[in-house]
């Protein structure tokens, strides 16, 4: 008996999809990580940290004296000075009485007394109290995901645990071919760098991937077409919900997206652009949703060297290759792995544009 194929109805336009993600998607609950092992993760919560320094420090090796004392040094009269101004060294406290510190070499020192031979402005070589931070402000603020920087910060500041929200994701291939493990092993890598914990599945069996209880967030590679062999659309509705198949966005039409229980589950095409195209626009947006990340709302501003013609109707992910503030755009449509590999980011064309003209200025995005 011949198998009904998987049609596309309608295709569901790019900002519907993104509303139905922010209705349904919900932040996972926040758990506590070890900051050593938080790169790249989500805070649930603002990182606050204590008031440092509590008292003023020396930013420098040198001489801690009143800055007032040397207001008449000059290069050809020096200034003296009224005692013997005390040596600290960095992160030392400033004495009594003193309001900076003086490099070595300005102040000279003959015997018992000494005079400054340039001017000294009040805080020069000081860091002052509250000056790394103060316990009103937040060093990084929930929705933040945390870079390699702001992990040494928070070491730095004594912070040995932190609170965060990182999504677990399944990728699974669901054809054994190498378009399509490149595909997965590439959304994994792309999920792990944008907060997520990532694992992939290798099979043809997308209810085992639908199954796992220990993912949050289930990808799924191949199988969303017509082909005589599809079925992942229709195994996800018998098993869960299948709330669009079929998106305006090109490449990547026949993505499908839906849920099995409240865990969303992200269909992809076989193809690698594609996939990578669906992946950008859509999984990136339920990943972020899930960790509770702000949503970024403008890209790197470039300027356009050649025109982009659009099809209204259909978003278009069009790699692009940037040199400076300029942007050419690479392939449209169909997007070529020469394109892919020598792309540095990506614009996004909406659906209600034919395009943009040559000087154009458009929002990059960044490529995996």
């Amino acid at each position: 008996m011949p198998v009904a194929m998987q049609t596309i109805g309608r295709l569901t336009p790019l900002t519907d999809v993104w509303s139905l993600i922010e209705r349904e998607v919900k932040p996972l609950a926040p758990r506590v990580l070890r900051l050593r092992d938080a790169l790249h993760a989500v805070l649930a919560a603002d990182v606050v940290a204590r008031t440092h320094p509590i008292q003023a420090l020396a930013l420098t090796d040198g001489w801690a004296l009143a800055a007032e004392a040397t207001l008449d040094a000059g290069a050809y009269a020096a200034a003296p000075l009224s005692a013997l101004p005390p040596r600290v060294d960095v992160g030392q406290p400033l004495p009594p009485g003193t309001d900076s510190v003086a490099p070595i070499d300005t102040v000279k020192v003959i015997g018992d007394r000494a005079e400054a031979l340039l001017p000294i402005n009040p805080g020069d070589g000081v860091l002052p109290a509250a000056g790394d931070c103060d316990a009103s402000t937040p060093l990084r603020c929930a929705g933040q995901s945390l870079r390699k920087v702001d992990l040494a910060v928070l070491a730095a500041a004594g912070i040995v645990e932190v609170a965060v929200r990182i999504p677990r994701l399944c990728v699974a291939a669901l054809r054994r071919d190498a378009i399509v493990d490149a595909a997965a092993r590439l959304v994994a890598s792309d999920a792990a760098a944008n907060g997520g914990q990532a694992r992939q599945t290798d099979g043809d069996d997308l209810r085992a991937a639908l199954a796992v209880d220990d993912a949050d967030f289930i990808v799924a590679i191949g199988g969303t077409g017509s082909g005589r062999d599809d079925a992942s659309v229709r195994t996800l509705a018998h098993t869960g919900r299948t709330a669009v198949h079929g998106i305006g966005l090109a490449p990547g039409t026949s993505t499908a997206f839906g849920f099995v229980g409240p865990r969303p589950v992200l269909l992809l095409p076989g193809r690698l652009d594609s996939a990578l195209a669906a992946w950008l626009t859509i999984g990136r947006h339920i990943l972020s949703r899930l960790a509770g990340g702000r949503p970024e709302t403008a890209g790197t501003t470039v300027i356009l060297s050649r025109k982009i013609v659009s099809t209204i109707g259909l978003a278009e992910v069009v790699p692009v290759r940037r040199t400076g503030d300029s942007a050419e755009p690479l392939a449209s449509k169909y997007l070529p792995w020469s394109a892919l590999a020598r792309a540095d980011g990506y614009i996004l064309v909406p659906a209600e544009s034919e395009g943009y003209s040559v000087g154009a200025q458009v929002s990059l995005w960044p490529w995996p």
